[in-house]
């Protein structure tokens, strides 16, 4: 099945990071027939400084590489929330075609149509932490938190449970990572996504009162959204997305540090062509550590099968030693 993609770009990093990203999906997926959208939100009041990409370089790389750049307006988010962006930017996908979202940090180091999909059934990245609620020691634990949630939708929560996971365990309760996700419409997705991420955020039930959701909303919503429709943890099989297909990194650091051989040497052979390096090498962070090497320093630090088991270990290691960028 052919389905679309959908990226965010922005001034700044994240338009190299979109760079990087379709230069791996044409290297890696050379067989994909599906457009890749970059969504861009457009200079509007709820933005401080101008997120367009307005640099001619940037954007004829990007359209060179198969990426179709398409303006957005944030109607209800923006600078004070960017997470935002990858509810509104759902508007700029052809209504009833399949799409994937992918987080703009991302490779894809395998055949990407090659992934088994059902998208009547949706689902999210599994690669995880429970950082959302955060139990205080006299409030809601985890079940009143995410009930309240499910009942102010109507939705059934025992059935979202992972009942092989210990009551008040995190694991238990239905919770993404926004990094990917996707569906068969991402009109009918992004409007219910839209609708439950306005009403948590204005009129959450009291049981979420003392709960942050800065940067957590997106990540709140997602399950309810994707239980609403038929989904869940269970929709694809592991293995594929955040495996052999894919690599959400996040920062070029911690792809250094952490991922694997494939995804280190899938981006330094996507973005050797002379016309992509003369663009990206602009970017300290590519410049330095894929171009000059030093990713290759911040990875000899590690043992990367036997990593420090929180992240914030691994970043204060790497920032001991000089080399941490963002």
């Amino acid at each position: 099945m052919t389905f679309n993609i959908l990226i965010i770009g922005q001034s700044g990093r994240l338009q190299y990071e979109a760079i990087m990203f379709l230069a791996s999906l044409r290297q890696s997926a050379p067989d994909y027939k599906g457009q890749v959208f970059v969504a861009v939100p457009q200079h509007t009041e709820r933005w401080n400084s101008n997120p367009t990409i307005t640099d001619p370089e940037i954007r004829a790389l990007i359209k060179t590489l198969g990426g179709t750049i398409s303006p957005f307006e944030n109607t209800y988010f923006g600078e004070d929330y960017p997470y935002g962006n990858k509810i509104e930017a759902l508007s700029v996908l052809p209504e009833g075609e399949p799409f994937v979202f992918f987080d703009t940090d991302t490779l894809i180091t395998g055949a990407i149509n090659s992934v088994p999909f059902d998208f009547e059934r949706p689902s999210a990245s599994s690669k995880v932490d429970g950082t959302w609620p955060v139990i205080e020691l006299y409030g809601p634990g985890y079940t009143a938190t995410w009930k309240s949630l499910y009942d102010k939708f109507k939705l059934d929560f025992e059935s979202s449970l992972d009942l092989s996971q210990p009551d008040e365990y995190w694991r238990r309760y239905l919770y993404f990572n926004a990094g990917y996700f996707y569906y068969k419409c991402p009109k009918i997705f992004g409007e219910r996504f839209l609708n439950y991420a306005l009403t948590i955020r204005d009129d959450g039930p009291k049981e979420i009162i003392c709960q942050s959701l800065d940067p957590w909303l997106d990540q709140v919503a997602l399950p309810l959204v994707i239980h609403s429709f038929g989904g869940g943890r269970d929709a694809l099989e592991a293995g594929h997305l955040d495996g052999a297909i894919s690599c959400h990194y996040r920062l070029l650091p911690l792809l250094y540090a952490r991922e694997s051989d494939l995804a280190i040497t899938t981006l330094e052979t996507a973005i050797a062509p002379n016309k992509i390096k003369k663009v990206v090498k602009a970017y300290e962070p590519i410049r330095r550590m894929v171009y000059q090497k030093r990713g290759a320093k911040v990875r000899a630090l590690f043992d990367q099968n036997n990593l420090p088991r929180k992240e914030q270990q691994i970043r204060n290691t790497i920032k001991r030693a000089g080399f941490w960028m963002r």
